[in-house]
């Protein structure tokens, strides 16, 4: 299944994308897709649903139709530092021995083609096409060998992150990562079971046409199930919550010379089988 958020910010209604990449409604089977319906049990009853009996929504998807964020009420936002070998290079730290956890907050999140807006007094904002986990069944302390059973879906997530405030201005990682926008997700949550093989999935973004990252999840150094294992170690896993999983290299700040966003731009990104975004990006409010 691929499963969608459709409507106005802050209003969004549940969807199903039918076989000929339409919108179905789901608001008369779950609020939301979000909580209990992201569970084992809640999934396959969504899956017990025909889609062709479902009322079709008006427009476009992405086109004349907004998509929201393809989950709701996230809890947690979990990322993952540096877990390609390549991007660490380009930034000039060592490759980790353990996945580096920080966090976006949930108010960065936004639609997969909504708007990035430049942060005030930002300098370095910078891009990064990530593969994003979604958590279905809840758990601590889980084993690595039963990871994907609490795994809901997988969506595309760009990590928008300002470099100076995140590296130069003290403190965590996180005064970089989850100002307001910083986190487009979507277009659609997609269900394990339609992703043939999460380690061997291509990914790439450009700004302005321009290819700036191309990389697959085959070169990840921590695979799905250690990070979903891994950070249920710090936490309880709870529905709705996401880990993203890293960056490729081809980030604004390993460009010679550096490159970053400044309004005025349209960065699209995808990965393979799990769809595409484009935000356009807006200058900082003075």
């Amino acid at each position: 299944m691929k499963l969608v958020r459709y409507g106005a910010p802050g209003a969004e209604k549940p969807g199903l994308l039918d076989a000929s990449g339409r919108v179905r409604d789901l608001s008369g089977h779950v609020d939301d897709v979000a909580g209990d319906a992201l569970t084992r049990s809640g999934m396959e009853t969504l899956r017990t649903l025909d889609a062709d009996t479902l009322p079709l929504v008006d427009g476009t998807p992405q086109d004349d139709l907004r998509l929201g964020p393809c989950v709701g009420r996230v809890g947690k936002f979990v990322c993952i530092g540096l877990n390609y070998a390549d991007h660490a290079e380009e930034a000039g730290m060592p490759v980790p021995t353990e996945p580096i956890i920080f966090n976006k907050w949930t108010s960065a999140i936004c639609g997969p083609n909504d708007p990035i807006r430049i942060p005030r007094d930002s300098t370095r904002t910078d891009w990064e096409v990530e593969l994003g986990v979604v958590i279905g069944e809840p758990g601590v302390y889980i084993d690595e060998a039963d990871a994907m059973n609490h795994v809901a879906g997988f969506c595309v997530i760009n990590d928008v992150s300002e470099r100076e405030f995140q590296l130069d201005r003290a403190g965590s990682w996180d005064k970089g990562k989850g100002c307001d926008t910083f986190g487009p997700t979507g277009p659609w949550l997609v269900t394990p079971d339609e992703v043939a093989d999460v380690d061997a999935l291509s990914m790439w973004l450009d700004v302005d046409g321009e290819r700036m990252q191309s990389g697959s999840t085959a070169t990840l150094i921590f695979k799905v199930p250690h990070l979903v294992a891994y950070c249920s170690r710090f936490m309880s896993l709870q529905p709705g919550d996401i880990i993203s999983t890293g960056t490729p290299p081809g980030v604004g700040m390993g460009q010679k010379p550096p490159r970053y966003l400044s309004g005025g731009e349209v960065v699209t990104l995808g990965i393979a089988g799990l769809g595409e975004q484009r935000s356009p990006v807006l200058a900082a409010e003075r």
